[in-house]
């Protein structure tokens, strides 16, 4: 990657840094960078080089829904850090992250315009999704953009949405299908894999016992998938090992908690304590309880060759 990329964490009112201004700007959330978000960064940097200006990505921290809703906002697709990197992966020269506050979700529409998309970025381009909205309970769309860039003499660009199987590309189809638990077509929205961030804990050690440890994640960052046991890839420390996840509770032992436990197939070593980032491959089954200890330990061998099989698949790794 570019070394002068960069993510800058600002106040609203506060100006960007210099390289960050007189460019072609997009606006989102972002939530998830699937391919809808791809097709905006691709155009956005044609807007980028015909104006020969850095191309711009803003966005904001925490989600506004956690602000406009709380209790209500879903947990996020994609970390700060994934979303900024994956942004500028996909052709973002900088990521602007602005820190939401009920002051800045409260400028009207017209208002944002004029301060942060004119005064602060300098703004020459703007790119955006048809379905953009902004401003006080998003009182602004792409029709009053349209509107308040030809006066400015800012060139704006409506990308219209991808549409993948009959289905257009949205952070709520990308949610929709991890609650299923169908994380092979979340990946075909995204991508890319699903990443699951979390933080391993202890658990019952029981796996231990039954010749399986596993990983407890815990402080969960993003969405978990439904219930199920899935191949999934793990990063550790330079290497990408192939692993089973189980995503649920336990019935066979009568646990009814939900938890995640990810087995990294060939791991020696304690992972207590510290993050973890787990990519969701393909969901092999669903939850369910066994007749005894040995059932289930039978299953999960055979989990586990089913796991290490796909997950090794494209991925050189012990």
């Amino acid at each position: 990657m570019d070394q002068d990329m960069a993510t800058h964490t600002l106040d609203w009112q506060a100006m960007p840094p210099g390289d960050c201004r007189g460019g072609a700007v997009t606006i989102g959330n972002f939530d998830g960078v699937h391919r809808g978000h791809a097709a905006l960064l691709a155009e956005l940097r044609r807007q980028a080089r015909a104006i020969d200006g850095p191309a711009i990505a803003l966005t904001f921290d925490p989600h506004p829904l956690h602000l406009l809703r709380p209790g209500q906002a879903p947990p996020l697709l994609t970390t700060p850090e994934d979303r900024a990197r994956l942004l500028q992966e996909a052709g973002a020269d900088h990521v602007v992250v602005l820190r939401a506050t009920h002051e800045l979700l409260g400028l009207r529409a017209t208002e944002f315009f004029e301060r942060v998309i004119q005064q602060r970025l300098q703004t020459q381009a703007l790119v955006e999704g048809a379905n953009f909205g902004f401003g006080r309970g998003r009182e602004g769309d792409v029709e009053t953009l349209a509107r308040l860039c030809q006066p400015a003499g800012i060139d704006l660009t409506v990308v219209p949405p991808v549409i993948l199987d009959g289905v257009e590309v949205s952070s709520s189809r990308v949610r929709s299908f991890l609650t299923a638990g169908a994380v092979r077509e979340t990946a075909s929205l995204l991508g890319r894999p699903y990443r699951l961030h979390g933080l391993v804990g202890t658990g019952q050690r029981r796996g231990h016992k039954l010749g399986f440890p596993t990983a407890n994640l815990e402080q969960l960052r993003t969405l978990a998938p439904a219930d199920g046991v899935y191949a999934v890839r793990v990063p550790h420390q330079g290497e990408v090992w192939p692993g089973a996840a189980n995503v649920g509770p336990n019935p066979t032992f009568g646990e009814n908690a939900r938890k995640v436990e990810v087995h990294l197939i060939g791991f020696q070593g304690d992972l207590y304590g510290q993050p973890l980032a787990v990519d969701f491959i393909e969901r092999l089954r669903e939850t369910r309880s066994f007749d005894g200890v040995a059932k289930l330990v039978e299953q999960l061998h055979r989990d586990i060759e089913q796991a290490r099989q796909i997950a090794n698949n494209g991925v050189n790794a012990s």
